[in-house]
């Protein structure tokens, strides 16, 4: 088969992106999908994109590909090109433009107007045919659907009209710019943007999360089962799972995101949507008339993003030096605190308390305190017990001593 820049599914190319030039930097003779000369076409497509965003590095074993991005350097996240490489129809671009342009805002038309005003324009190209009307209808119904056009019901007959468009992008594009950038499904300001005369590329970030942007077709079809109130079905490595979607949650420090959804054994769960494949829409879900106050109650005391509330909480207390002048500390303890409590205990120490479902996820965070700790206690011993084996192992490898408090 020839190689065309075009795809027909963004999920194969969402895959091989994620698996070979993202997470897994793998060879040529590692792709198992078919065969090698499909992984060149890929890799062709790929390049037709981001070709100046690719790298490569040399080992006993070949080249492996890989994405190099500056966030200081790029405007606008470059993996939104593989959205506009959509493969389509003869009928797809003739449709798009004759029916946008048939169609007006002030007059509505019947579908026999639309295919005799298609006849008379397509009657004047050579070797010329008509499409036929369940067509027609179908591409009427996708631009409905989008927004595009506007239907309306006089008896049996549907009227088709083009939808109004009031709206002045360029008052807009510093705001589509941004949330292009920062928000999820950030592909829509994208695509804004490409409608502006001209792009002023407003921001630069510190810390730019790219990787969403492979994401975008799973967080459209969550958030509109979220909307419906409908399961949603998708497989990961560990399976299939049939769930309802409640929230999505996006991480601070690594901008991952991740679905907390109802699950068929009536507690939570969390899943990340990078690792989500083949999600469709399932049927409507009716929820438990207490649905959302356990949603209330289980976010309540979540520190991250485990845990199910199915079992008990587990209580936290650290208590941490403060000296004359060092404010910022409490202030920081204020600042990060999310679920738990920061109390003052005499004129030197502060307390902070948190009962989450999973303490363990609070280990990285009480790390950033080491050498201000005066005590420590958790209901779940492993906390305690990790924390001072990880503070007695960077002691003996630097050389010093140390007196646990544990």
């Amino acid at each position: 088969m020839a190689y065309s820049e075009l795809i027909k599914s963004f999920h194969r190319i969402r895959a091989y992106l994620r698996s070979f030039y993202v997470y897994g930097f793998r060879h040529r003779r590692e792709f198992d999908q078919k065969s090698a000369r499909s992984y060149d076409n890929e890799r062709r497509r790929v390049e037709s994109w981001l070709g100046e965003y690719m790298s490569f590095g040399q080992d006993a074993d070949g080249r492996r590909f890989f994405l190099s991005v500056d966030s200081r350097s790029i405007p606008e996240n470059p993996l939104y090109r593989a959205f506009r490489a959509k493969s389509f129809t003869d009928w797809d671009i003739t449709l798009h433009f004759h029916l946008l342009d048939i169609l007006r805002a002030d007059e509505a038309l019947r579908i026999a107007e639309v295919m005799d005003e298609l006849d008379r324009r397509l009657a004047s190209f050579e070797r010329a045919a008509l499409p036929d009307e369940s067509t027609v209808r179908k591409k009427l119904k996708e631009y409905h659907n989008l927004g595009l056009i506007r239907t309306e019901k006089r008896g049996r007959e549907t009227l088709y009209r083009r939808s109004e468009d009031h709206v002045s992008l360029e008052r807009w594009d510093a705001a589509a710019a941004f949330f292009s950038e920062a928000a999820p499904l950030g592909v829509i300001g994208s695509y804004l943007g490409d409608r502006l005369a001209r792009r002023v590329p407003w921001f630069r970030f510190k810390h730019h999360y790219i990787l969403n942007a492979l994401d975008s077709e799973v967080l459209l079809t969550l958030f509109t089962a979220i909307r419906e109130r409908k399961r949603v079905r998708f497989r990961t490595a560990r399976g299939l799972f049939t769930v309802v979607p409640l929230k999505v949650y996006i991480g601070t420090q690594t901008g991952r995101q991740y679905l907390l959804a109802w699950t068929p054994r009536q507690h939570f769960a969390f899943y990340r949507a990078d690792l989500m494949d083949s999600v469709t829409l399932g049927e409507a879900f009716e929820a438990p008339e207490d649905l959302a106050q356990r949603l209330e109650t289980f976010q309540a005391h979540c520190w991250g993003v485990t845990g199910s509330g199915s079992g008990p909480l587990q209580r936290v207390e650290m208590t941490v030096h403060v000296g004359p002048g060092e404010g910022f500390l409490v202030e920081r303890l204020e600042r990060e605190k999310r679920c738990g409590q920061v109390e003052q205990v005499d004129e030197t120490h502060w307390r902070f308390t948190a009962e989450v479902w999973d303490a363990l996820e609070l280990l990285p965070w009480l790390r950033t305190f080491t050498g201000r700790v005066s005590a420590l206690s958790c209901t779940d011993e492993r906390v305690t017990q990790r924390f001072w084996e990880d503070f007695d192992a960077l002691a003996e490898l630097y050389g010093g001593e140390t007196d646990a408090l544990s």
